[in-house]
């Protein structure tokens, strides 16, 4: 008999509280989710950051990328030729790095990471892909004139890529990746000319279903008005980097410029 007087009391007493200004503060609204980061990472060539370097970042810039962009200069003094006898230097960068892509992923889990590189760039982009952990991928890669031996077996580091691994190559980089690796050796090692002037092949015990991220761009003529004419630096151009490079690694919603259909590879004037 006495529980039901003791409960209306209590309403009343917790009413009479509401009613004198004390009242439960509305629950908080739930956390926004932050923003995904987009991070791209740049590494040169044997010859440390160059003008046509930062002419790239502007490129990429141009066309509408809104994420962190970094230069890693992986040389660190072992400039041009000696780049490419810098076995053990190249291992630690390409360590370091892996270790920074990584530490990227982990800060920003949903963010897209690019990996690019020029030339001799790219033989400490694939080493570091080739160490990162087995859970950690990048989005995607650019091989711009890639100083690595045709047959060097990509398999490894592919894993590591969500999506594509884009090889732009010219045979009329006959210079740097003709002559010059025949003579002086590509980055792993190998006197032949490089897969940036004669693409990229897929050697035997391979793993094709990793060769399906690869997609080769051969140069083409229609480049020309893009300030790219084939030669070791034309990839770099910014005016080339924002029309036809950018599309394929900046999100869709931030382009600026949009790629002309004549004057990109069919595989990225679909992307």
């Amino acid at each position: 008999m006495l529980k039901r007087p003791l409960f209306l009391l209590l309403t009343v007493c917790l009413l009479g509280c509401s009613s004198n200004g004390t009242s439960v503060p509305p629950p908080a609204p739930p956390p926004v989710a932050e923003k995904p980061k987009d991070v791209l990472i740049h590494l040169p060539g044997i010859t440390g950051e160059l003008f046509i370097d930062r002419e790239f970042v502007r490129g990429i810039k141009e066309a509408g990328y809104d994420g962190e962009i970094s230069i890693v200069d992986w040389t660190k003094g072992n400039l041009g030729i000696a780049a490419l006898y810098a076995e053990k230097h190249n291992t630690q960068e390409a360590q370091k790095l892996a270790e920074r892509i990584a530490q990227a992923r982990k800060d920003n889990p949903r963010g897209r990471i690019v990996l690019s590189a020029h030339s001799g760039g790219n033989g400490i982009a694939v080493w570091a892909l080739e160490r990162l952990p087995d859970d950690v991928k990048v989005d995607d890669v650019l091989f711009l004139a890639p100083a690595l031996s045709p047959e060097y077996d990509l398999s490894k580091g592919l894993r590591h890529v969500k999506g594509h691994a884009y090889a732009f190559t010219s045979p009329y980089d006959v210079f740097i990746l003709g002559a010059g690796t025949l003579l002086f050796r590509t980055m792993d090692g190998k006197r032949t000319d490089s897969a940036g002037r004669v693409g990229f092949v897929m050697p035997e015990g391979a793993d094709a279903a990793q060769y399906e991220k690869l997609v080769q761009e051969p140069y083409q003529s229609a480049w020309i008005k893009y300030g790219n004419i084939g030669d070791h630096i034309g990839v770099m151009s910014k005016p080339f980097v924002a029309t036809v490079i950018a599309p394929l690694v900046v999100r869709p919603e931030h382009l600026v410029r949009q790629p002309d259909p004549e004057s990109v590879g069919e595989h990225a004037a679909t992307e």
